[in-house]
């Protein structure tokens, strides 16, 4: 029998790499004669790495869904949505999670498909809270008394920075990415630099070098951060054991009125190469990657932060899990989707540096904004449109 072999490439973390390697596990022992390999890559490289190479390198993906306007303007990915029956698509828009699936639709295209959902929300540590005598913050108020007593960070690298304004922006009202001209509103994006910089200028500078996973793996390593107020989440920091102490998550603060932050939507899908070389056989796995039922069992109990919108309600998953699902699940459901033209994956690392250096500087916010502006509109180079 001649071997069939899949190669893969995810990113390096415990939600993401073990429950593809179990899954792989799995789908070869039901396919004898078929071998499925999974690689990893760092979480930045996950974020910004060119699309065309990896594609060209790898037959499965696991991307970031504003890496689709690059897949559909290179055609490097394989389109999925003529490969699919009418009841998988149903059952895809019916049971992903929030706007999962819709946010790998691209002028009529499909492709990935989803099966990891994630946006920012806030995590904490209840056994300290409680040693403190400190509650929980519920309004930007009380994050920022418990701010000023030195027991909340964020993670400040640029990215994360950015991606954050962007939630306190649209929560404001502002439609991110609505003109060719300006990334958002001045007079909105004015407050909220404000905003993000006076909580910024309660933490230390060690901040600008976290992203969420370093700023978890801090949390629960030590018992000198009680709080995030909002970070992508990570299911697996809220399961016995993980780390040394676990983390609880919970839907961001109310910014006006008792409404939470709107954040922004995360996750990650599961692509095809346009040059793989046995698509029947790479549809087939990702199909079960993805299906209803390795998502609430193999895929969520293997660490992994299922995209499907029955295993957020399965009971096993929240019991291991400290209710992070339910938890959290209104924070996927309201996440505002990224842009995902051609140029806006580079437009996303590079336009948090603005941010750092007014947070840093306490600089001008206007002058900030325009920076940003002027990246955005080279973003947007070449005729791109926004979808």
């Amino acid at each position: 029998m001649s071997m069939v072999s899949l190669r893969g490439i995810t990113w390096n973390h415990s939600r993401a790499l073990p429950p593809l390697v179990a899954t792989a596990q799995r789908f070869e022992e039901q396919h004898p004669g078929v071998r499925i390999q999974w690689e990893k890559r760092s979480l930045h490289e996950f974020g910004h790495a060119d699309l065309s190479t990896l594609a060209h390198n790898f037959d499965l993906l696991v991307i970031d869904h504003p890496m689709v306007g690059e897949a559909e303007a290179t055609g490097v990915l394989t389109d999925l949505l003529p490969l699919l029956s009418s009841n998988e698509i149903e059952d895809f828009k019916a049971d992903s999670l929030g706007p999962c699936f819709s946010s790998y639709v691209y002028q009529g295209g499909l492709y990935a498909f989803p099966i990891d959902a994630a946006a920012p929300a806030a995590s904490l540590r209840p056994d300290l809270l409680d040693q403190l005598r400190l509650k929980e913050p519920q309004n930007w108020d009380d994050l920022m008394d418990l701010a000023r007593l030195g027991w909340v960070r964020m993670p400040g690298f640029p990215a994360d920075l950015f991606l954050n304004f962007m939630g306190l922006c649209v929560s404001g009202g502002s439609l991110v990415a609505a003109s060719p001209e300006q990334l958002v509103d001045h007079e909105i994006g004015a407050r909220c630099l404000a905003d993000i910089c006076e909580l910024a200028a309660l933490m230390p500078d060690e901040i600008y070098g976290m992203n969420p996973i370093a700023l978890y793996e801090r949390m629960t390593d030590g018992d000198s951060i009680a709080y995030c107020p909002f970070a992508y989440t990570y299911s697996n920091y809220s399961r016995n054991g993980f780390g040394a102490k676990r983390l609880r998550f919970s839907n961001p603060v109310a910014l006006d009125g008792s409404i939470p932050m709107r954040t922004v939507l995360g996750g990650t899908g599961i692509a095809i190469s346009a040059g793989c070389k046995d698509i029947p056989l790479a549809l087939e796995y990702s199909l079960f990657v993805s299906g209803r039922t390795c998502q609430s069992t193999l895929y969520g109990m293997c660490g992994g932060q299922p995209a499907r919108r029955s295993a957020w309600r399965d009971t096993l998953l929240n019991q291991i899990t400290d209710g992070f699902f339910s938890r959290t699940v209104a924070s996927i459901e309201t996440a505002y989707v990224r842009p995902r033209y051609p140029g806006y994956v580079g437009l996303q690392e590079r336009a948090g540096v603005p941010i750092v250096e007014y947070c840093k500087h306490r600089g001008n916010a206007q002058q900030a904004l325009e920076q940003m502006d002027t990246l955005y509109r080279a973003s947007l180079n070449g005729g791109a449109q926004h979808a």
